[in-house]
């Protein structure tokens, strides 16, 4: 069966191949902008064992292509697309990361893919006043939309490889703003809060627990009258502590426990009372408000602000240390001589 002009082609191989039959798309013509030449160029979509699964893997590249115009496609669009690919693949804690560096790319989000060159890119990095971490993620993600670009012969060249970020790695214009909030902005928060999902930022802000650990703490974990919680999952051996509840956050806690059915296990949930995810709170609450706010923060930044604070009102280093599960940092005297109770911890927390 014959393919349509421009549809591109199957090539079968040699019998001796598992996979004899190789997929590609139509010959795309253009000009060397070095040499002046013009060059061909052939998308190879794979090689596979039958025509039928070669001819699938074409209408896909078809399908695909066509959802975006070679003239008008923007680089949201192109982000969009390819972030449906990208999502099932990534764990919850890289999505907030990846959404981030985009809306610090928001100068290009309406530009067309096909007229952005490589000043363009280098400019948004330069003028972003970010950390090396946050530009390092900001060419990932860059490098990750032209990929996807580049596949569907939407443009013909990676100009975000060779965006240089190499300049910056030893400096970090704002480390102190990526790393915690401001005592303007943690009081913006508390006179911005309106619902218990709004509280979460404060709960985090007021024991320095990681998301992931209030996300999965359970109800039979948390004791209100004694004012603290237990975190029996954590991200490291010394993350297993008890957490005090300071005096501010305390109604919050016991709106989550109280507004659950009895039978209900997490401490936090979604309004279907099902466990609450951490892409489905920094999408549906954490990013709305901190937009609000004007805060380009992350959920972890909330862990930095809490110890700053702490150490701010002269907390005992030994106290912080069991507070946000950093206890492998104690000395040898703390960890085998000294034995704190939660209410000191509670006293402790209760000075920010």
């Amino acid at each position: 069966m014959m393919l349509p002009r421009g549809y591109g082609s199957i090539t079968k191989r040699d019998k001796t191949y598992k996979r004899c039959y190789w997929a590609r798309g139509a010959s795309v013509y253009y000009i060397d902008e070095e040499t002046g030449e013009l060059k061909e160029k052939r998308k190879s979509l794979g090689f596979f064992s039958t025509r039928k699964e070669a001819l699938h893997a074409l209408e896909k590249y078809h399908r695909e292509r066509n959802l975006l115009s070679r003239d008008d496609a923007t680089f949201a669009e192109i982000y969009e697309r390819w972030w449906q690919e990208k999502f099932p693949t990534v764990r919850e804690s890289t999505v907030y990361t990846y959404e981030h560096a985009f809306d610090l790319c928001g100068a290009l989000h309406k530009r067309l893919i096909s007229e952005l060159r490589l000043s363009d890119l280098q400019e948004i990095i330069d003028k972003s006043n970010k950390n090396y971490p946050t530009l390092k993620t900001m060419k990932i993600l860059m490098i990750q939309v032209f990929n996807y670009a580049v596949k569907y012969d939407l443009v013909l060249k990676n100009y975000a490889t060779y965006v240089d970020i190499g300049r910056y790695k030893n400096k970090n214009p704002n480390k102190m703003e990526r790393d915690k909030f401001s005592h303007e902005q943690v009081k913006s928060l508390w006179n911005t809060v309106e619902c218990k999902y709004d509280y979460i930022s404060l709960m985090l802000l007021y024991t320095g627990v990681r998301i992931s650990e209030l996300l999965n703490l359970e109800k039979v974990n948390v004791h209100l009258y004694e004012q603290y919680f237990f975190v029996k999952e954590s991200k490291t051996d010394n993350g297993i502590r008890k957490v005090p509840i300071h005096d501010k956050i305390l109604p919050f806690f016991e709106e989550w426990y109280n507004s659950s059915p009895e039978d209900y296990k997490y401490l936090l949930y979604d309004k279907e009372f099902t466990k609450l995810t951490y892409i489905e709170y920094v999408r549906k609450y954490y990013k709305p408000l901190m937009t609000k706010l004007d805060i380009t923060l992350t959920p972890h930044c909330c862990r930095h602000t809490c110890i700053s604070m702490m150490s701010e009102k002269g907390v005992d280093p030994t106290y912080i240390k069991l507070i946000v599960g950093h206890s492998g940092a104690m000395s040898l005297t703390e960890r085998v001589y000294i034995h704190i109770d939660i209410q000191d911890l509670v006293l402790a927390i209760n000075k920010i």
